[in-house]
Parts: structure tokens; C-alpha cells; sequence
């Protein structure tokens, strides 16, 4: 997967970006132009006039990419497909900063998928983030509740951001361990 590091663009409509890491909302204006450093599940971490922020896959347009592709699941999909989606769901959602997704650092602690009376599926998943006062809680949420729910039948995502039990480097997989270096 080609991660973009360091590709120029410029920003060629009005969009909404996060400030990272402090997970402020901000309106890029068209013409601003910039770096990606990162380019990972779908949304695009971007250096412009001195911040990093991050932008949605949904505005990849607004920076001359292609946004993600919708999901698919099998005809008669069972609750442990759409659990499995769900994962793979969440491997694409990255921390901005670490080119790792949430799965791998050991962020997302549980996945429950319901049948609705309706035939439609709420899942439930509860996350936690490396550290408690990170500013991109409320993005990395929004991000997997976005992502979730664009599985087929999916009617409603619910994150819970949790910090019992507190995360900590052993949580992370073996190969997020190597890749950061902390094994």
C-alpha cells in the first residue's frame, strides 16, 4: 500500500480537517497547499503551514484523491461476518501520528454484533486511546463508528471510549511492536 509520504497537493475546495493532536476542527480554504506524511485506511494526515492535520477519506476529492470503497457482504451474511467486517473495518482507522491502525496497537478491546427485529445490526464496540488526554479521541470514534456503519446492514455503531483497563505497549500485536520498536 502506497502511504503518499510527502506527496505535494493543494487544496482545491473549502473542507474540514482535524488539527493533530490536538482535535480541533478547521476549515481548509482552497489553494492552501501542503504535504501528505500519511495516507493509511482511507483518511490522509497532512502537513500544511507548519500543523499537521487530518482529513477524512470522505474529502479525499478535496486534496485530488479517490475516496474509500463501501464494504460488501456476502448474501445472507451472518452476525459473525458482519463481526469480521467490523474488524477489518478497524484495521483501516490509523492514529494520525503512528502509521499504525487501532487494531494493532491493541486499542480496541471488544466487538459485539446484535440482530435488530428489523434484520438490521447494531454493533458495539468499546476502545481506548494510548494515552487519556489525547485530543484525537473523539476523531479516532468518529472514525470507527463512520466505518463501521458503512457495512451492509449495519444500522447503528456504537463506540465506547474506555480507559479500563488502561492501555499499555503490551497490548500492542508482535508486528506493531517490531514496527515501532518498542518489543
Amino acid at each position: 500500500m502506497r502511504t503518499h509520504e510527502n506527496e505535494p497537493f493543494v487544496v482545491n475546495r473549502e473542507v474540514r480537517a482535524v488539527m493533530v493532536p490536538a482535535g480541533v476542527e478547521v476549515n481548509l480554504k482552497p489553494g492552501q497547499a501542503g504535504y501528505i506524511t500519511q495516507a493509511l485506511g482511507g483518511s490522509f494526515t497532512v502537513y500544511l503551514e507548519g500543523n499537521l492535520f487530518r482529513i477524512s477519506g470522505g474529502d479525499a476529492d478535496a486534496i485530488g484523491k479517490e475516496s474509500m470503497n463501501t464494504p460488501e457482504l456476502p448474501p445472507n451474511a451472518t452476525e459473525e461476518d458482519v463481526r469480521k467486517l467490523a474488524w477489518d473495518q478497524m484495521r483501516t482507522c490509523y492514529d494520525p501520528e503512528i502509521p499504525i491502525n487501532i487494531v494493532e496497537l491493541g486499542l480496541v478491546y471488544e466487538c459485539d454484533v446484535k440482530s435488530n427485529e428489523d434484520g438490521t445490526r447494531t454493533v458495539e464496540i468499546q476502545i481506548t486511546l494510548t494515552a487519556p488526554g489525547c485530543g484525537m479521541g473523539d476523531v479516532l470514534v468518529d472514525d470507527v463508528k463512520d466505518k463501521v456503519q458503512m457495512i451492509p446492514t449495519v444500522r447503528e455503531a456504537r463506540v465506547e471510549l474506555t480507559f479500563d483497563p488502561p492501555w499499555n505497549q503490551t497490548m500492542m500485536s508482535e508486528a506493531a511492536r517490531l514496527q515501532t520498536g518498542m518489543f
